[in-house]
This record gives C-alpha cells, structure tokens and sequence, in this order.
C-alpha cells in the first residue's frame, strides 16, 4: 500500500469520527445509546447486571421494600392497631459517575478492507466498545480507592464494596463447601430464589471447580470433561470471569468469590460519551480518544457475600 493509500485511508476514517459526533466530539445520541450496547454485549459482566445509562453525572437508586411482617390477626370491620401497620423500608443509592479517558491508535492497515466494503463505522466503534468494555469491567471489579493505580483509584469496584457478609476461605481451594458457607453467609430474604444469585470468580477459580465435578465416576463428572456445561454450586450458578484477580496474596495465587444477584449491581455510565480523533500521518495511524464517566453501586450492599483468601490451584 502506498503512503498516499495511507493518508487518505486515515482521512476517511476521521471523517467517519467527524460524522458519528457532535458539539465538539460528543456521540449523538443514537450513537451512544449504541455504544453502550457495544459495552455490555462485548464483556462477560457488564451484560449480567443493571447497566444504567445516566442523564447526568449522579443518579440515584431508590429501594422500597417490606423486610418485616406485613399481616397480622385482623377483626372485621375494624382497622388495625397503629403498632400492627407496616411502613416500608425505604433507601437509596447515588452513582456519581467518576471521569475516565481511553485512548487507541488504529493502524491504517486495519481500516483498509472495511473501507472498501464500506463498514468503517462500525469498525470503529468496535474496536472502541471492546477496549473500553475491557477496562470499564476492570474498574467496576477491581476498583479500590486505596489502590497505588491511578485507574483503579478512581472508585470502589464491587469486591471493594462488598463488606457485610465476608467468608475467610483461609487459603483453601474452591471447593461445594465454600460456596456453601457463602450462601450460608448471605441473609435468608436474599437467598431465597437460588438460580437467580450468582458466584463470580476468577475464570481459574470457575475451570478448580469444574475439574472436582469432572472427577466423579459418574456420567455427569464425564460430561464436565467432554462438554462445556454449566457449573452449578447447591443450585446456584459458578461464573468465571477473566477479569476477577487470580493474584492475590503473599504468593500471588489466590482469588475472591462474589455471591449476590446480577442486578443488585447497578453500573451507571452518563450518555455524554465523547470520541475525538487526530491523524499521525508519518505513522499510518489514527489516534481516537474516548471520555466517559462511569460509576458502579450495590443496590443492597448486605444481600452480598463475599469470600477472601481462596487459593487456586
């Protein structure tokens, strides 16, 4: 390809940019909407829990529920004693949306087939939707405003946050009776539609556990073996998750597990999204800079439960 292929292959790709944004580099609308989809569809998490697109940079999370007895012996005709009457539990939550910056060089090699089959838009905004799904996901597990990295530093992520109901697996493995005692952990009005909790793990964490139901001399431990079936630990689902740690500890070996339900994690992301470009035309590559802000709250911080120190084989 010749330098003037190059050039005008980086061209095109800004003018795609230019066309996708507005108001100096923010997404219209449709287009961040979209983005957004990008986020969710390409990780493993972020397609599981409350993903909230948010109109400004806080929001909050408003809960009502009853957590005591709402019926009581009655007598007709009569109202009940004011000390019988039932008062939701009211409480709420604020996403206040922390700004992050992402930026991606795109060689011109990578646009030119899709320039000619006239797809460069949506090239572009996939590749910009994996590498920010891939971070943000980093962020919303990882985070930790104790953490010596700046990206991380900038909010608690879910393992950071979940302090209620904490199981220390001392250094053992992952194994039916930690996930037990991880149920176990969660208050009962939380646990009692199993199959709609889930354990998150790191994927190292999920493969351990596996590979003790695939001992079995059973047909089900073979079909652990032979087939990619789904991991269950006393009803609820085992997901493993390539973004949760597998290095923690003193020998940079061990993982934490999560058990709550999906959407009782709310990930906010304000729709302002800005995408800007320059073209480094000695180079043949197209810098793209993407701005967002994003944050990520338990509804209910108690109905999760969290198990430290587990050690992967």
């Amino acid at each position: 390809m010749s330098y003037m292929d190059n050039r005008s292959i980086l061209q095109k790709a800004d003018m795609v940019l230019s066309d996708l944004t507005t108001g100096g580099g923010l997404l219209a609308p449709a287009q961040a909407k979209k983005f957004m989809r990008l986020l969710t569809k390409e990780s493993s998490l972020l397609g599981q829990v409350t993903f909230e697109p948010m109109g400004g940079p806080k929001k909050e999370i408003n809960q009502i529920r009853f957590g005591g007895r709402v019926l009581h012996a009655g007598s007709s005709g009569q109202e009940l004693a004011a000390g019988d009457r039932s008062k939701p539990d009211l409480s709420k939550v604020e996403l206040d949306a922390q700004l992050f910056k992402g930026e991606v060089h795109i060689p011109d090699k990578v646009f030119e087939d899709n320039i000619e089959r006239g797809e460069l838009r949506q090239t572009i905004m996939e590749l910009l939707g994996k590498a920010v799904s891939r971070d943000l996901e980093e962020v919303v597990i990882n985070g930790d405003t104790t953490s010596a990295d700046p990206f991380l530093a900038q909010l608690d992520g879910i393992l950071a946050q979940a302090q209620s109901n904490v199981v220390d697996a001392a250094a053992g493995p992952v194994t039916k009776a930690l996930f037990n005692d991880l149920l176990k952990a969660l208050p009962p009005r939380y646990r009692k539609n199993k199959r709609e909790l889930r354990h998150y793990l790191a994927a190292d964490g999920e493969l351990d556990y596996r590979d003790t139901l695939a001992e079995r001399a059973t047909a089900m431990g073979d079909r652990f073996i032979e087939t990619d079936v789904p991991v269950f630990a006393s009803g609820v689902p085992v997901v493993g998750v390539p973004l949760f740690p597998d290095d923690l500890g003193v020998g940079n070996d061990q993982t934490n597990i999560i058990l709550t339900h999906p959407k009782n994690i709310h990930v906010g992301v304000w729709r302002q999204i800005r995408v800007e470009s320059a073209r480094d035309i000695s180079k043949g590559v197209l810098k793209i800079v993407v701005t967002l802000r994003a944050d990520v709250k338990y509804a209910e911080e108690p109905g999760v439960a969290k198990a430290i120190n587990v050690q992967l084989q």
